[in-house]
């Protein structure tokens, strides 16, 4: 009876062997695809717009008409981006710690930055960005899954989870440098 239980403890043990092993090598399978199609991505990116829609239709230009940015994608798979209101206001102290509360509505609201990993999905034309860090810090430890298209060195997606929040919705267009 005492080897009949060793043997099934042994059966089972080497079943969820066999079932790591499996999800280990499709997990790699994944990573390689990720890799080859992520060469396309690779490089700096300008930013072109950024569109809000809201939930009524409208749309605004959160970051003005000629918005600041910088998008970079590493062939080791991080990112970073960087988004900033072409005109802000200076702070008028000179010291970013004794801005007015008015300055700093302005600066925070003329601004977004994240950085972390990211895969890229051609299959379902999706980008995924892990947040490590944000400056809206509730992102970070988030999936930032986001439907992109890609053409002619000019990449747009769709942010479906804004800083804005509710039903708020932006495209982001990048160019590559």
């Amino acid at each position: 009876m005492r080897n009949l239980k060793t043997n099934n403890e042994v059966m089972r043990n080497l079943m969820c062997a066999a079932c790591i092993m499996l999800f280990t090598a499709l997990q790699a399978q994944d990573v390689r695809l990720s890799k080859e199609n992520r060469k396309q991505f690779v490089g700096t990116w300008s930013l072109v717009a950024v569109e809000n829609t809201n939930a009524d239709g409208s749309k605004t230009l959160p970051y003005g008409e000629n918005p600041l940015g910088l998008l970079v994608f590493t062939d080791a798979g991080e990112y970073a981006i960087q988004i900033l209101k072409a005109v802000r206001p200076k702070v008028a102290a000179g010291d970013k710690n004794k801005a007015t509360p008015d300055e700093n509505a302005a600066l925070v609201q003329g601004n977004n930055s994240h950085f972390g990993t990211y895969t890229v999905h051609p299959e379902k034309h999706t980008v995924t960005f892990n947040v490590l860090h944000a400056f809206y810090p509730n992102w970070e430890g988030k999936a930032q899954v986001r439907s992109y298209k890609l053409e002619n060195n000019m990449l747009s997606y769709v942010v479906t989870n804004t800083t804005n929040g509710g039903a708020v919705t932006a495209t982001v267009v990048w160019k590559k440098k």
